[in-house]
């Protein structure tokens, strides 16, 4: 089995449930403490021994940074899913092991080593003690919740449904997870049967994989803190797993201090790009 040497973040999104804080520029891009999101996903990568990285733009591009990373650009993100950003990362996905991340989760290295050492065509991440972690970010909940059931192999049996009861949740997906050319053919095909009002994210792909194709996608659970930005309230509950993050990362942070909107364009004028 060949261990993946690149990796893709998928930052193409407006991330509007974030309000002013992504009002001119990207998530993966959100100064808090002191680093960014992105700073803490390359620090993960790169302490797992991934250091070929490529990220997915789309609004804002230009904020990016080209420095030691390939951009690529989804230039239909206000109009398109995730999954279409995905596509966008085809030629490294068709080669060769890839890891992938969503631009607005951090995570540490031992959740991208556990991925990349377990066999599988598709290889998800998941946090068996979700529930916590849900009723500090959610008043109930469920609300925000995707079912999630697993197999006794430890392959996934149900995701992306709405659940009725915690007994249909097991875990929850955390938005990082492995893919080989024969997985990436998967999904790829699965994102071109998709039609006009099927949902393309990518627990939905990932749903019609396992229930109309029989596809069987491990499940690794997540070592470690890690921690998604999904709304203005996120920041400050998840200023304790970052500052233990970031510890784990040996980043020089205050996970405490202020949340900068992303960094300026040199000769720019904010929102006018």
């Amino acid at each position: 089995m060949a261990l993946p040497r690149k990796a893709v973040i998928l930052s193409a999104g407006r991330g509007s449930r974030m309000g002013q804080l992504t009002a001119d520029g990207p998530k993966s891009l959100l100064r808090i403490g002191g680093a960014r999101l992105l700073d803490r996903q390359l620090a993960a990568l790169r302490a797992a021994s991934i250091h070929d990285i490529a990220v997915v733009t789309g609004w804002q591009a230009q904020r990016f940074d080209a420095s030691g990373l390939v951009l690529l650009h989804n230039a239909r993100w206000a109009e398109s899913d995730m999954t279409d950003s995905l596509a966008c990362a085809g030629a490294w996905l068709r080669r060769e092991p890839t890891v992938v991340c969503y631009g607005d989760i951090v995570f540490p290295p031992a959740a991208v080593e556990r991925l990349r050492d377990q066999p599988g065509d598709i290889v998800i991440t998941y946090d068996p003690d979700w529930s916590e972690l849900w009723a500090q970010r959610f008043a109930d909940p469920l609300s925000d919740a995707e079912t999630f059931r697993l197999r006794p192999d430890g392959t996934v049996r149900e995701i992306g449904g709405r659940p009725a009861t915690t007994g249909e949740v097991e875990g929850q997906y955390t938005g990082l997870f492995k893919t080989e050319p024969a997985g990436w053919q998967r999904l790829h095909a699965a994102l071109d049967e998709s039609g006009a009002g099927t949902r393309r994210d990518m627990t939905a792909l990932l749903a019609r994989l396992i229930t109309r194709h029989d596809v069987r996608v491990p499940a690794v659970p997540v070592s470690g803190p890690w921690y998604e930005f999904d709304s203005p309230t996120d920041v400050a509950a998840g200023r304790a797993r970052l500052a233990d993050l970031d510890r784990l990362l040996g980043l020089a942070t205050t996970a405490a201090g202020p949340v900068s909107p992303p960094d300026p364009v040199p000769g720019a004028a904010p929102g006018r790009h």
